[in-house]
């Protein structure tokens, strides 16, 4: 799914955002990345969808060489990854279920279908009942929960999500790591940085990736179930 190794990654100011990484995610694998803010987290992610490329080391995704050249297969594989950022990056004035419908767009599916597809995920999301609301009308967990439901219609093989419990209370950021949780199966490995690090205590699942001035290391919390 992820293999990465000795990865470093120098922006082009000189920051050193990340120092002689190894990681391995495998499919169906459920990983919270922490660390405070500027430690690296949002990096990693940014590598892994291709927005940045390693300065030194070999990371793959999905079995794709991360690196530049790729560009082309590096945009097909984007159809594969669920991203949910910080920014929803949500159009207003559109209603719930376009915006999800717009996610899928450059997708290979009849109109039908991703109607179809963009409802079901609405539904998977606990939004049945805001399908036809425009998002302004829309709270700030409710809005959150199109913002994934939008990365989870495609049906990826890797969902990443980015803070994606910022500005919410403990209950509902609890909520949305379980939501984004339960779409980890075999098929598919869900991929979530955090510096809540006080939820992980309520949270028994998934494997812990720290990140300290851009170096990592691994913290097992038993196999995922």
């Amino acid at each position: 799914m992820i293999e990465g190794k000795d990865i470093s990654l120098v922006y082009g100011d000189g920051t050193k955002a990340l120092r002689g990484v190894n990681i391995a995610i495998s499919k169906g694998q459920l990983a919270y990345i922490i660390g405070p803010s500027g430690s690296g987290k949002t990096s990693l992610l940014k590598l892994f969808m291709g927005i940045e490329y390693p300065t030194e080391g070999e990371l793959k995704v999905l079995g794709l060489k991360m690196q530049k050249g790729q560009e082309a297969n590096i945009r097909k594989l984007r159809r594969l990854i669920g991203p949910v950022f910080q920014e929803f990056k949500l159009i207003k004035g559109r209603t719930a279920l376009e915006n999800v419908m717009l996610g899928l767009r450059f997708l290979d599916m009849p109109s039908k279908m991703i109607k179809e597809e963009s409802k079901n995920a609405l539904i998977k999301v606990g939004l049945s009942h805001k399908i036809d609301t425009v998002v302004e009308h829309l709270s700030f967990g409710e809005t959150q929960r199109v913002a994934i439901a939008r990365a989870v219609a495609r049906k990826p093989a890797l969902i990443l999500a980015d803070e994606p419990t910022g500005n919410l209370d403990v209950d509902n950021a609890l909520n949305i790591m379980s939501l984004l949780a339960s779409f980890r199966n075999e098929n598919t490995a869900v991929i979530i940085t955090t510096h809540a690090t006080h939820l992980l205590d309520n949270i028994d699942q998934g494997e812990i990736i720290k990140v300290e001035n851009g170096i990592i290391k691994m913290e097992s919390r038993g196999a995922v179930q």
